[in-house]
């Protein structure tokens, strides 16, 4: 479903109206799917994800650079541990640099987190930080000639933010930053 969503959004040429598609979808999935995050007394009372309106000035195209190589092992308690290599940087203008990395496993794929000066506050976003690129799981707007779209508008919580039971990759020192985004899905519950 999630691979779907994120085709549909990059074939949409309008990211306002994608990110309308997404909003939506991701709402439906959240109140309807078996497999949603929600805890059981979270869920009775879903009304929809608290998504800001669709703000164009946080969408940028961004070509990764090199960095130095590192590696982060996360433990997930459902997938074991979880390797990723740092596979480089990539700028963005008026937030600073987030670390890009690749997944080593089992589906391999590149990973970007976010933690903002937000997280953690209330009306913030979750204390762990958001997502902005999982192709593991399809989370991917795109990009072509070299360049990845990153646009924070579609940043979203991992599943951990809501079921304690879920155990997440979280963003590291590399993918903080110190402004805070106000688009993308944000934290009250």
């Amino acid at each position: 479903m999630t691979f779907d969503l994120y085709r549909r959004v990059r074939a949409t040429p309008d990211p306002e109206t994608a990110h309308a598609m997404w909003r939506e979808t991701r709402d439906a999935m959240f109140g309807e799917h078996p497999a949603s995050p929600l805890l059981d007394e979270d869920a009775r009372d879903f009304e929809a994800l608290p998504v800001p309106d669709y703000d164009p000035e946080w969408r940028f195209r961004v070509r990764i650079e090199d960095a130095e190589p590192q590696a982060m092992d996360v433990e997930t308690g459902t997938d074991g541990t979880v390797h990723f290599d740092r596979l480089g940087i990539v700028r963005l203008p008026g937030i600073g640099t987030l670390d890009v990395w690749s997944h080593g496993g089992y589906a391999g794929g590149l990973f970007v987190p976010v933690k903002d000066a937000s997280a953690g506050r209330a009306r913030g976003t979750y204390g762990g930080g958001r997502y902005l690129l999982d192709t593991i799981k399809g989370a991917d707007l795109g990009g072509d000639d070299g360049e990845l779209v990153l646009d924070f508008n579609f940043a979203y919580n991992p599943s951990c933010a809501y079921d304690p039971a879920w155990a997440c990759p979280l963003a590291p020192p590399g993918n903080t930053v110190a402004v805070p985004i106000p688009v993308g899905e944000q934290y009250d519950f």
